[in-house]
């Protein structure tokens, strides 16, 4: 028994520590113009922070979608050098803009190798307007 627990225990802290570099995302809205009509405006994108972005990373495709609507509102492509904040003005989308209510929307980042083969993905998510 006290073998099991001791295996437990180490997969635990293993995991923990797998758990703790995974690719990660954060994002701001910035000085997003308001918007509650249903109608998105064309805008740059919001300010990424990245974190553990995969080794081998040469480009990263975001996209965002709305939890509350099917509405596409597109994305872009970064290529990555290795920097850990995306700046406004890397690619343009359309952007949050529901109908007088909040909803919760979520960006995905795909990084990408020099292949195009898929190595990582990352999402965060925040409500509109906060």
């Amino acid at each position: 028994m006290k073998l099991l627990v001791r295996i437990f225990i180490s997969l635990f802290f293993l995991t923990s520590a797998v758990n703790a570099a995974e690719f990660g995302l954060e994002f701001e809205w910035g000085n997003l113009k308001k918007c509650n009509s249903g109608n998105p405006n064309r805008v740059n994108n919001p300010i990424f922070k990245l974190t553990n972005v995969p080794e081998g990373t040469k480009t990263l495709s975001f996209r965002m979608k709305d939890k509350q609507s099917p509405y596409n509102h597109g994305g872009g492509k970064v290529e990555y050098t290795g920097q850990t904040t995306i700046e406004p003005g890397a690619f343009k989308y359309k952007s949050p803009c529901p109908p007088g209510v909040v909803h919760t929307y979520v960006w995905t980042v795909t990084a990408k190798n020099e292949k195009k083969k898929k190595i990582g993905k990352a999402k965060a998510q925040r409500k509109y307007p906060e």
